[in-house]
């Protein structure tokens, strides 16, 4: 799960006049919370925090369609640069495009009057970090989005050396250093990064420090460390994150499954499937918040860890199910489900079935990095080390 993440940064969040749609926002209900965010803008759009907050929501819709919020897609085994685009309706792109635009716009006014303004420029990092997320998500103009991300940091650097204590500002700061260090060295290179070289530990105790004292942005702070966490196989130090945030948004339930990932990482088999039974009978149970997520969702998780387990015959079943339902997951766990489900055959040494699922994964995301794993299997049978 967890909330991206690559080149991105978050506005203000649940403290700030917006709260309520905050709450609706990290409990992953993204209609209500693009109402509440509608609503603000008709109520005073001359107000640029209300434009972030609504392309903001609209962006993360859309990144949850996809399945583009689940930490998986940020392993190690997948890189920052491979990711299957996103395909938002135009109606969404342009009022993405119309909000950034309208905050670029009132923002360049306020700093053209006063050049310390320190909120505007703030708020400003803020549309450009956003513009960044979705110039890679969705435009997949790598450089541009890094060019984005960049000139939100040295904004937000500006905001820092003007007022040290504003520690919100330090999360751009942060999630850059982390980002940058995380690049292969022919990114590095490019013009306008000159000057910053990025350092992943830096990143992370930055972040560490926004989360613990941060007043806007520790929630978010909190989200992104529990990505860089798992990215850097460290399940043990996301675990209290993740438990902490869900006494909060408890009806987010890609934090729930998010839960079963570290424990399954950690190596602890048994509070892996426990978190999935629990999940498994608030699903059943109706519960608030759970509706709409696909049931065949759980068993996509199950079935994954019992592949990591070596468990291929119960976790062919359960990928079975989820793959019985593909076209109502989203397109990430719809295609890591027949990679899987291949992988799974391959181990059983079952070629025929394992093929067919492997051109299943290529037929529903050809770009996903699914596909390009998929692509490899059809020419030499998956096999799996003693790890």
């Amino acid at each position: 799960m967890l909330f991206l993440f690559l080149l991105g940064c978050l506005p203000l969040a649940a403290q700030s006049p917006a709260g309520k749609g905050y709450q609706h926002f990290y409990n992953l209900e993204f209609d209500q919370a693009i109402q509440v965010f509608q609503t603000a803008v008709q109520a005073n759009a001359e107000d640029a925090e209300s434009h972030n907050h609504l392309a903001h929501a609209i962006l993360y819709r859309e990144m949850l369609r996809s399945g583009a919020l689940e930490s998986e897609l940020v392993s190690g085994a997948n890189p920052f640069l491979r990711r299957e685009k996103l395909k938002p309706s135009l109606a969404d792109q342009q009022r993405f495009e119309q909000a950034i635009s309208k905050s670029m716009e009132l923002t360049n006014a306020a700093l053209s009057r006063n050049p310390k303004d320190t909120d505007a420029m703030y708020l400003q990092g803020v549309a450009l970090g956003l513009r960044g997320n979705y110039n890679f998500l969705v435009k997949k103009a790598w450089t541009d989005a890094l060019r984005d991300i960049t000139n939100s940091r040295k904004l937000h650097n500006k905001v820092t050396d003007l007022e040290p204590a504003r520690i919100d500002a330090r999360l751009v700061q942060g999630l850059h250093d982390y980002v940058v260090g995380s690049l292969p060295w022919s990114y590095k290179i490019l013009g306008f990064i000159i000057g910053f070289r990025g350092n992943k530990e830096e990143g992370i105790k930055t972040l560490q420090l926004v989360a613990r004292e941060g007043k806007l942005n520790s929630t978010d702070a909190k989200v992104l460390l529990g990505v860089v966490y798992r990215r850097e196989r460290r399940p043990a130090d996301a675990i209290p994150l993740i438990k902490d945030l869900l006494t909060r948004y408890p009806r987010n339930y890609l934090l729930r499954l998010e839960m079963v990932q570290m424990y399954g990482d950690l190596g602890d088999k048994q509070s892996a499937l426990a978190a999935l039974r629990e999940l498994d009978e608030l699903k059943k149970a109706n519960t608030t918040g759970l509706q709409a997520m696909p049931a065949e969702k759980i068993n996509y998780a199950r079935g994954t860890l019992l592949f990591w387990y070596r468990d291929y015959d119960i976790a062919i079943q359960e990928l079975r199910l989820a793959a019985a339902k593909a076209k109502d997951l989203d397109l990430n766990t719809s295609s890591m489900t027949y990679l899987r489900l291949g992988q799974c055959y391959d181990m059983k040494q079952n070629r025929n079935d394992a093929l067919a699922a492997y051109r299943q994964a290529i037929a529903i995301a050809p770009d996903s990095d699914a596909a390009r794993q998929s692509r490899q299997f059809l020419s030499s049978p998956y096999k799996r080390g003693k790890a």
